[in-house]
C-alpha cells in the first residue's frame, strides 16, 4: 500500500511537471519575436486605420455657419495678435459664361485645347464631389468653396466673418459668421456658397473675410474687387 502511495505521488508530480512544461512551451512560441513582429504591425495598422477614419470624419465642406441677417459694420483696428495666414478659393462646376473658343464650349470646368490642368486642380474637385453619386448630388456640390487659415497668439472669443456679394444681388451684401468661444493657436475655417445659392444667386464676384473682436475688426483678408 506504501508503495502505490508513493507511485501515486510520483505521477501526480509528473503530470504537474508535464503540464508547466507545456505552458512555458505555449508562453515560449507566444512571446516568440515573430509573434512580437506580427502584434506590432497589427498595431500600427489600427492606428493608422484610426487616424484615416478621424481624417476623412473631419473633412466637410464647411464649418457651421450662422447666416445673418443684417449685416452690420464694424471699425477696423487691426491687430498683431491675430492673422489671415492664407485664403484658398475654388469653384466648382461653374455654368455661367459659356464661351465658344476654337469651336468648342468652355465651361469653368473645361480647358481650350493645348492647355494643360494642374493635377492639384483635378484633385480638389474629385475631392469636392467624393460621394455625389447622382445628378442632384453633383448639383448640391457645385458653387464656391472659401478656407481661411488664421491664427490667434492670445486666447480671445473671435468670430470669423465672410461677407460676400454675388453676381444677381449685384451690390446686396450677404454674411456668415463661425464663432470661437477661446480661440487661440492656429485655425482652419471653411465657407461654401453652393447649391441653390449657387445657381439662384449667381458667382461670387466680391468677398472679404474678418477677424472680429469685441465689436472690431482685428485682421481681414478681401478680394482686388471689395469696396
Amino acid at each position: 500500500m506504501r508503495g502505490i502511495k508513493i507511485l501515486r505521488r510520483l505521477r501526480c508530480r509528473g503530470m504537474t511537471l508535464m503540464d508547466d512544461n507545456v505552458e512555458l512551451h505555449c508562453l515560449s512560441r507566444i512571446d516568440s519575436p515573430q509573434r512580437n513582429r506580427f502584434d506590432t504591425a497589427m498595431r500600427v495598422r489600427a492606428a493608422l486605420s484610426a487616424v484615416l477614419f478621424f481624417t476623412i470624419s473631419a473633412a466637410h465642406a464647411a464649418d457651421e455657419y450662422r447666416q445673418l441677417v443684417k449685416v452690420n459694420t464694424f471699425p477696423i483696428t487691426l491687430d498683431r495678435d491675430f492673422q489671415i495666414r492664407k485664403a484658398k478659393l475654388f469653384i466648382l462646376g461653374d455654368t455661367f459664361g459659356t464661351k465658344i473658343r476654337g469651336g468648342r464650349s468652355v465651361s469653368g470646368d473645361a480647358l481650350s485645347p493645348g492647355v494643360a490642368r494642374d493635377p492639384a486642380v483635378n484633385f480638389e474637385r474629385s475631392y469636392r464631389l467624393f460621394g455625389a453619386v447622382t445628378a442632384l448630388d453633383q448639383r448640391r456640390r457645385f458653387g464656391h468653396y472659401f478656407d481661411f487659415f488664421w491664427r490667434a497668439k492670445r486666447p480671445a472669443e473671435v468670430a470669423v466673418r465672410l461677407e460676400y456679394r454675388q453676381a444677381k444681388l449685384r451690390t446686396f451684401t450677404q454674411a456668415r459668421e463661425v464663432f470661437y468661444p477661446n480661440a487661440r493657436g492656429n485655425h482652419h475655417t471653411s465657407f461654401a456658397v453652393i447649391g441653390d445659392d449657387f445657381f439662384n444667386d449667381g458667382r461670387v464676384l466680391s468677398w472679404r473675410c474678418s477677424l472680429i473682436e469685441k465689436g472690431r475688426i482685428v485682421a481681414e483678408e478681401r478680394s482686388f474687387l471689395w469696396r
